[in-house]
Order: structure tokens, then sequence, then C-alpha cells
């Protein structure tokens, strides 16, 4: 059996206001993964879309089609995420008692961490397996022979757990080339987005993200399969990582969500009763909605009407 890791990162240690930095891992048999890239391929060409995948570029919801068909078809898929968070303020404090730049500290974290997020997924494998990893490609990463290093130490935890597997590879991809690295940048997007409650804010960008996420997690039992198949860790400056349940970011954002799309479909229903058959332009124009919400006030609109939130999408 072959089994690919794909990883990614998000915010650095050193980032000027940033409280953690995350880093995701994404894994399933590389025949998953094949089937995965293709059946995505398909979607994009039947959707008439050529774009990347990533969560934070996410601010207009002329996309939506596309990122609700792809995360709601990933997550019925058999792979398995994993996320770390590290508190970079107590990076910080171990770095100056140790008297460590942050350059030399980032050497050692990018060492560790991606050994702890590739062990998490690959500690279920059963039988002789060849793993193969991919890391977005990054000029710090070859500076610093993260590639050797990896297989190196993955490969000496294989033999001193009594694992099966081995570390066929350890190779850097572009991600504009790579559907399973953009996939893993989208979901560990979410995750921060989620447990940073970015949510709560009030911008267009918010409202378009939110809108997103809501839908997709609504739908079918994509908030259980969410919950089952991704993994949360936290490193707080102490040696064993700390298990997070996603499933407390998730309910808190449905809650808040729900209450704020309860006001909105208020407004609109009082609206369409008063001015009934108006195009759905005109319905946006009266809630002074931007053109970027567009689809947002169609969802709105196809729930007044009984047709359900994601009606437009699972056509």
């Amino acid at each position: 059996m072959i089994y690919n890791i794909y990883f990614d990162e998000a915010n650095k240690i050193d980032q000027p206001g940033k409280a953690n930095s995350y880093y995701g891992a994404y894994g399933g048999s590389e025949q998953t993964m094949t089937d995965i890239t293709q059946t995505i391929q398909s979607m994009y060409e039947e959707l008439g879309t050529k774009s990347e995948l990533h969560f934070r570029e996410y601010n207009h919801d002329q996309h939506l089609k596309k990122y609700f068909k792809v995360l709601h078809y990933i997550i019925n898929q058999d792979v398995n995420i994993n996320i770390l968070i590290v508190n970079n303020t107590e990076a910080d404090s171990i770095a100056k008692q140790l008297n460590l730049t942050m350059m030399e500290l980032r050497n050692l974290f990018y060492i560790k961490i991606p050994e702890r997020l590739f062990y998490g997924v690959t500690r279920h494998l059963q039988g002789q397996v060849d793993v193969n990893i991919k890391i977005d490609r990054n000029d710090e990463y070859d500076a610093l022979g993260l590639h050797s290093k990896i297989k190196e130490q993955m490969n000496a935890h294989s033999v001193y757990r009594s694992k099966r597997y081995k570390i066929a590879s350890v190779e850097s991809e572009e991600s504009h080339e790579s559907i399973p690295l953009q996939i893993i940048d989208t979901f560990k997007g979410i995750v921060v987005f989620l447990m940073e409650q970015s949510y709560t804010g009030d911008s267009n960008t918010t409202l378009i993200k939110s809108d997103l996420v809501y839908r997709f997690l609504s739908e079918g039992n994509n908030v259980d399969r969410f919950i089952k198949q991704i993994k949360l860790y936290s490193w707080n400056g102490n040696e064993n990582l700390s298990e997070l349940s996603v499933g407390n970011y998730v309910s808190q954002f449905m809650v808040y969500k729900a209450r704020y799309d309860v006001s909105e479909i208020a407004k609109l229903q009082a609206i369409m009763l008063k001015n009934p058959d108006l195009p759905a332009k005109e319905y946006r124009t009266l809630m002074e909605y931007p053109n970027t919400l567009a689809r947002m006030l169609l969802g709105y609109k196809d729930e007044v009407e009984g047709r359900g939130r994601n009606f437009s999408l699972l056509q």
C-alpha cells in the first residue's frame, strides 16, 4: 500500500500580531488521493473554473458553488486531517529562556511539528506501507534541509514504535499544481476561522466566509464527519500535546450563524411580502447587500420559498 500525506502551515511563530501558528497534515491512500484529484478536476471542468482553493482568498461568493461542492465531497471521503496549534507567546518565552533567536527556534519547530503531525496521521496504518510526504514549496524548508530531516525522524519513529510504515519520499510541490495541498489549506483555514471566532465580524468578507462554512457544515452529516475526521492538537509549552474538541468550535459557530440568519431571513421575508415577484437583484438592493453577497441572498430566498438553503448548490 502507498499512503500520501500533504503538509501546510499558516502564520509563523515569529509573525507579529499572531497569537498562534497552525500546521496541518492531510492523509489518504494514494488511490484515494488520485480519485479525489480526478473528481475535483471534473468538478472544475463542469463549473468552468480553474482558480485555486484557498480559504484566505475566498472573498467573493461567485465561487460559492465550487467551494461548497469540493468541501462536501472531501469530507465524505476516507481521509484524515490533523491540525496542530502552537502558542506563539509560549514559543517566544522559551526562545528567550534558552537564548535562541526566533529563526533558531523555528528551525527546531520545523523538524518536530511535522513529525508529530505525520505520526498522528500514520499511526493507524496497518501492514507494510510506503508513505510519500508532500510539502508546499518553500525556500525556507530547503535551506533547513527539512525534507531529509523529516524522512530520517519519521523512519526512526516507525522502527522505535514497531510500525510497518516506511517514509519513501519527502518532496516539495507547487500549491497551484496540487489539489490535495489546496484542500489542507482550505480545511485548515476553516478551522482557524472557527477557533479565532472570526465570524463575529461584520465585514463583507466575514459574511461571505461564514455563509460558505455554514452551508457546508449544515448539509447532510457534514458536521459529524467534520468532527470525526479532523483532529485538533495544541502545544502550549508542554511536552505532551493537548487534544482539543473541534466540535466545541463548530457548535459555537452554528449557533451564532443561525441566530444571524434568522434575523436576516425575517427581514427578507417581510420585504418579499410587501414586494412579491421581484427579481432577486431587486431584493438584494432592498436588503442593501453588495454584489459580493448575491448568492447569500439567493440562499435566504430559497429558504423563504421552502426549497432549502443549499438548493441552488446541489443542482
